[in-house]
């Protein structure tokens, strides 16, 4: 995984609340066996209206997404994230996310920055207002500022998520982090045991 630190992006405004996995990455996207190419998927369905926002040009390459309330619903499904990744979001501002979907985007390095519904209103109108729009998220300090604003706005995170995401570590890493004390105690073993790396 990426260090992530800082993030100064354009934005799309999904203007709909409710959004599920499902929704996300449709079902028929999940009998592809590796973890990219996903970005082609998502909201497939929604994007066969010519009227959707991942359709109109003046939202492309942008990078965050503003989404209403309750984002991330519905089934514990990894692909959904993985889409919004690969399509090439690095950052997801709502209101609300649902528990295990939040937990997913932050493993892989996506963040689901939860900010208050009045201010995510205000962002997402102004984004639509104006879609060049620059929006600041800034993982160490827990601070999404949009300067055309004069909005800067706390968000929250763990620290041991905020230590996960601006060191670049994904659970693979934190394990490597530890590979002295693993060693150490695989070299204590009995040879009748089950040992790691043969």
């Amino acid at each position: 995984m990426e260090a992530v630190t800082l993030i100064s992006e354009r934005a799309v405004p999904l203007r709909r609340s409710d959004v599920d996995t499902d929704q996300i990455i449709p079902s028929d996207w999940l009998k592809r066996i590796e973890r990219t190419g996903f970005g082609a998927g998502l909201f497939s369905e929604w994007r066969e209206d010519p009227d959707f926002v991942l359709n109109q040009p003046q939202y492309a390459g942008a990078g965050i997404l503003v989404a209403g309330p309750n984002f991330g619903t519905g089934s514990s499904r990894e692909h959904a994230p993985w889409a919004l990744e690969d399509y090439g979001f690095k950052a997801i501002i709502s209101s609300r996310f649902a528990d295990i979907f939040r937990n997913n985007c932050l493993k892989i390095g996506l963040i689901p920055v939860t900010l208050g519904p009045a201010t995510v209103e205000r962002i997402m109108a102004a984004v639509e207002d104006d879609p060049t729009i620059e929006i600041v998220v800034d993982v160490p300090d827990l601070e999404v500022r949009v300067p055309s604003l004069d909005l800067e706005e706390p968000f929250f995170l763990d620290d041991h998520h905020v230590h996960r995401l601006v060191n670049g570590l994904d659970d693979i890493g934190i394990t490597e982090q530890h590979a002295d004390a693993i060693a150490a105690f695989e070299a204590t073993r009995p040879d009748f045991l089950p040992r790691i790396g043969g």
